[in-house]
């Protein structure tokens, strides 16, 4: 993978990307936003296209030397709404975050009020929470879930729309296990007036897989970053219904980009074309499946999972019970080859810095092939460091029969 000419040029680059590899190699990767890309992608954004600049949009450029981006853009865009069933497609964003933004910038004034999940109870930073310029430049309003089933409350989403007017919804999640139910949303939003985005960041592979519920036809607008379940280069994309084409992508350029990066939407286009095959929705069902199987043995080992369980790709432990706080549990958990992130939970009494949980997922293990036996094993090695996370002998021990299972699936484009 180019690693000769990045050896010859810069030795210690290339044993920095040396070293990334083989722990990417030898480690299980439960962190839900992370996956693997395939060989094919890999290439795609390491290649030719890296070196072209193309501010402005197919047809619609500012510099010459176009006729291979516009042609490789269209089908990036044509690709995406035919996975999807979307009306039109900007393929553009640089990643997630940007693509939020840019919807906000393209449907919104600044003070205008969105209705979006907390960032405590599993939302996302860009959907409005205080600190970000989501949550500065827009009038905020914020939604959660029950505490008695950690499931959204949808009682309380419509009371807080109907007070409040906002002129967009936001649904999706970066840490919620359970089914988005966008018909719901959309039903508030109508009622009120409202815009509805729907991110889904973390599961648009699923979705392309027919493992979740699309949001089409019910989102006006659908932002998504194209790396996590999708297995994309790291990118961002937005799909929106005809009526809100132009406002979009004169939000993402000029409004806030300049030249795309076409290395990334080639990455894209690989990625669009392998995700609309049998293989990948086989892989879709499997992540769920695994994640499912995951929970079940957590369950079995006394642990407490926020909702219970899981209809997606990712769990959320909540780890009050057990007497160890997220961050020591996912420190522990990476010295024993298994890399997950600390994470708040609903309700948490604890800091964002110091939270109450962790936060685990299954698309980069589905990626490696393994199924539903590791998963179990998974379960029981994750039980086993959370009851003794100082016991060094122990840790060393499963982080080595983790490297020995990593070994036997080894991780594409790195081996």
């Amino acid at each position: 993978m180019l690693q000769g000419p990045i050896r010859d040029v810069d030795p210690e680059v290339a044993r920095l990307i040396e070293l990334e590899a083989t722990r990417q190699q030898q480690t299980l990767r439960l962190i839900p936003s992370e996956n693997y890309a395939s060989a094919a992608v890999l290439a795609a954004t390491a290649s030719a296209f890296a070196n072209k600049y193309s501010e402005g949009y197919p047809g619609k450029r500012y510099y010459q030397g176009q006729g291979h981006v516009d042609v490789l853009e269209n089908l990036a865009i044509d690709r995406a709404k035919a996975l999807f069933g979307a009306e039109h497609a900007n393929v553009q964003p640089y990643s997630g975050s940007p693509a939020n933004l840019a919807v906000y910038f393209g449907l919104l004034q600044q003070g205008d009020t969105i209705l979006s999940m907390s960032l405590p109870h599993g939302g996302h930073l860009t959907h409005g929470w205080k600190i970000t310029i989501s949550g500065k430049f827009y009038n905020a309003v914020q939604y959660g879930v029950r505490r008695e089933d950690q499931r959204i409350d949808f009682d309380q989403v419509a009371e807080l729309a109907r007070a409040h007017k906002p002129k967009l919804i936001v649904c999706g999640a970066s840490a919620y296990p359970r089914i988005i139910d966008f018909a719901r949303f959309k039903a508030i939003a109508d009622e009120v007036g409202a815009l509805l985005l729907a991110d889904i960041a973390h599961i648009s592979g699923l979705i392309a897989g027919g493992a979740h519920p699309s949001p089409f036809p019910h989102a006006d607008v659908v932002s998504s970053t194209t790396h996590k379940t999708l297995r994309g280069p790291r990118g961002g994309l937005i799909m929106c219904k005809a009526a809100h084409a132009g406002a979009i992508d004169r939000a993402v350029f000029p409004g806030l980009q300049g030249g795309p990066h076409e290395n990334a939407i080639a990455g894209l286009a690989v990625a669009l074309a392998e995700a609309n095959t049998p293989d990948f929705r086989t892989y879709a069902a499997a992540v769920v499946r695994n994640a499912q199987v995951l929970a079940e043995g957590l369950l079995h080992h006394g642990f407490d999972l926020v909702s219970g369980g899981t209809d997606n790709h990712l769990l959320l432990v909540d780890l009050t019970n057990k007497g160890v706080r997220g961050k020591v549990a996912a420190q522990a958990l990476e010295r024993a080859g298994i890399i997950c992130n600390a994470n708040s939970v609903p309700f948490d009494p604890r800091k964002p810095f110091d939270p109450s949980g962790i936060r685990l997922g299954t698309p980069a293990l589905t990626t490696r092939g393994l199924g539903e036996d590791a998963m179990r094993t998974l379960a029981d090695w994750i039980a086993a460091v959370v009851a003794s996370p100082d016991d060094a002998q122990l840790l060393e021990k499963i982080a080595a029969e983790v490297a020995d299972l990593c070994a036997g699936h080894p991780a594409p484009a790195l081996n």
